[in-house]
This record gives structure tokens, C-alpha cells and sequence, in this order.
């Protein structure tokens, strides 16, 4: 991984900073792949980590789409313009046919966004997402492969036959942001950006992620969302 990537939002070459986030964040990847027990245990202690936290918005970002031609560039995480190795523009502006931007998912309808390690054991809530499509036409789906490689994630959405965007994180930049520690992560996020109830974590049932959708959908009609 190289530290002269560019941007997602400029493509500016990410150095200096860039370079030494990679390597915190490559250490907290492998500590997912290779760790997962131990980091199960440590959630459920009073100080694991737990994701964004229930009523917080969740950080914006823009990362590139496994299935387009942007694999080369960073994830945008600015909030602000000209923000350096978080990017030149804020990510929620950051938008394009090969982009998936978290604000526009949750514009307009509730989201459930899966965080999974690209080539990791967790993988299978991809399927278990794309079973749910159909029967929450009014919910947006999206996933990101943390440490994704872009042939690889490829070959995971053709094999699942996935409908849902799926992007690219290959530097990390989601780990800290969305405090990941467990491999699959599942939001809830309310239309707006708020996050509904607390992240599911590791790898759930079927039918665990289906009464978590279901209650996300009811909560935002209770909400005034139509």
C-alpha cells in the first residue's frame, strides 16, 4: 500500500500524514482478521468498542465503487475543505456514477451499511444483505471492504449477485471513524444520518439482521419518514 495514493475528491498524491494513518490502520486490519475471538470478548466488556454510537450521525465519507475504474484512490473522510489527508472537498460532495458516498444512501431512506474485511470470514453478510433486498425495497443497502482489492470484492459480487453498492477502503480511513473492531459491522441509520440503535456486530442470523431492518423501517415512519 502505497503512500502516495490521491484522493477520491482531488486527486491530490496523499503523503507525510497519509503515510503514517496507513500504518495504524494496517495494524487495527490485521488485528480483524486475525484476532476476531479476542476482540468478540472485548466487546462485550463495559469499554468495548460498539461503533457509532445510537443517536450520533455517522462520519460522511466517499469511497470508490468495487465495480468501477477509481480503485487507485483513497477514501474521502473531509468535513471541510482543503483537510489533507482527509481529502480536498468534503466527502459528502464527493458523488459520481463509480462513488459510493454515505450521505447521498441516507438522504432520503433509511440505510443499513455493512462494514466487512475484504477476503475475511465475514463475507456471508453480503448474502445475507442481498436476501433482504427484495423485501425492503424502501431501505437502502451498501457495504465497504475494508483492505478491499478491487478484483477480489468483484468476484464476491458476482458469485452473490449483489444489487447493493459495494465499496473500497483499501487505506483504512473507516476503522477509526466508524470504530471498528469486529468483523462483519452492521449500521442502522436513519434518514438523515443518525444512527438508529447500536451497530450489530460479528457475524449475525438471517433472521437477527431481519428483525434489526424491520425495526429500523418502523422506527423511521414513527420518526415522520414517508
Amino acid at each position: 500500500m502505497s503512500d502516495e495514493r490521491p484522493h477520491l475528491s482531488g486527486g491530490r498524491p496523499v503523503a507525510g500524514i497519509a503515510g503514517h494513518r496507513h500504518r495504524r490502520y494496517w495494524g487495527g486490519l490485521a488485528a480483524i482478521a486475525v484476532a476476531g475471538i479476542f476482540l468478540t470478548a472485548l466487546l462485550g466488556s463495559p469499554g468495548g468498542v460498539r461503533g457509532v454510537a445510537a443517536g450520533s450521525r455517522v462520519p460522511p465519507f466517499a469511497a470508490p465503487l468495487a465495480t468501477g475504474s477509481l480503485s487507485r484512490y483513497d477514501t474521502d473522510i473531509a468535513t471541510a475543505p482543503h483537510q489533507g489527508s482527509a481529502g480536498s472537498r468534503p466527502a459528502c460532495s464527493v458523488r459520481g456514477a463509480q462513488v459510493l458516498n454515505v450521505c447521498e444512501l441516507y438522504e432520503r431512506a433509511p440505510l443499513v451499511l455493512a462494514l466487512f474485511v475484504d477476503g475475511g470470514s465475514c463475507t456471508a453478510i453480503l448474502r445475507q444483505l442481498q436476501s433482504l433486498v427484495a423485501s425492503f425495497a424502501q431501505v437502502r443497502f451498501a457495504a465497504v471492504a475494508i483492505k478491499g482489492e478491487a478484483p477480489g470484492v468483484r468476484a464476491l459480487i458476482r458469485a452473490d449477485r449483489l444489487t447493493f453498492p459495494v465499496g473500497l477502503d483499501r487505506d483504512g480511513s473507516l476503522v477509526t471513524l466508524y470504530k471498528l473492531a469486529t468483523c462483519p459491522q452492521v449500521n442502522f441509520v436513519y434518514p438523515g444520518g443518525v444512527v438508529q440503535s447500536a451497530a450489530l456486530l460479528g457475524e449475525p442470523s438471517e433472521a437477527t439482521l431481519r428483525t434489526r431492518v424491520r425495526a429500523l423501517l418502523a422506527a423511521a415512519r414513527e420518526h415522520g419518514w414517508r
